[in-house]
């Protein structure tokens, strides 16, 4: 990522390499927001983000009522952050769900035929991204604003379309 270039791409990228990332749906009839932490499918190829999750949840309800998402992503060692608005769909493609299968999801179910099991397919829209200058220089920028009066620069951000 540079100052001003960013692709699609790159916004994959970090979303693999964070692996959790944060989905934000809405709440029928309320302003509220509901974000929790799911582990993510990346198919740049495919142009989208999976997360398997159960039907007892209300993430599916709550993505049929409105599917506009968010989705935000954080590594605090690298010191990279995106945010990705997108819109999402929730179905029982059991080819797909077999595919994502991993080790880690007989955490939550005992294999990929289970019946709870639903996918959340998030189609990104716009994306954000943001790149900090490392934490001895952040403090060194944060006091040097502190003393000229300056706002400090803090790292790059840049704005990416993704379809």
């Amino acid at each position: 990522m540079s100052d001003t270039v960013a692709t699609p791409q790159d916004v994959f990228d970090l979303v693999e390499a964070v692996r959790i990332g944060m989905l934000v749906t809405s709440r029928e009839g309320s302003p509220q927001m509901r974000a929790r932490p799911m582990a993510t499918h990346v198919l740049a190829e495919e142009g989208a983000i999976y997360f398997l999750t159960d039907v007892a949840g209300r993430k599916d309800d709550e993505v049929f009522k409105n599917p506009h998402v968010c989705l935000a992503y954080a590594d605090p060692k690298s010191e990279r952050y995106a945010s990705i608005s997108g819109m999402a769909t929730v179905s029982n493609d059991r080819a797909k769900i077999r595919s994502l299968w991993s080790f880690f999801a007989k955490a939550w179910w005992d294999s990929p035929d289970d019946p709870a099991i639903r996918l959340v397919r998030v189609v990104p829209g716009d994306a954000e991204m943001w790149k900090g200058s490392g934490r001895l220089a952040t403090a060194i920028k944060m006091a040097a604003a502190v003393v000229t009066g300056s706002r400090p620069d803090l790292g790059e951000n840049v704005k990416v379309k993704m379809a």
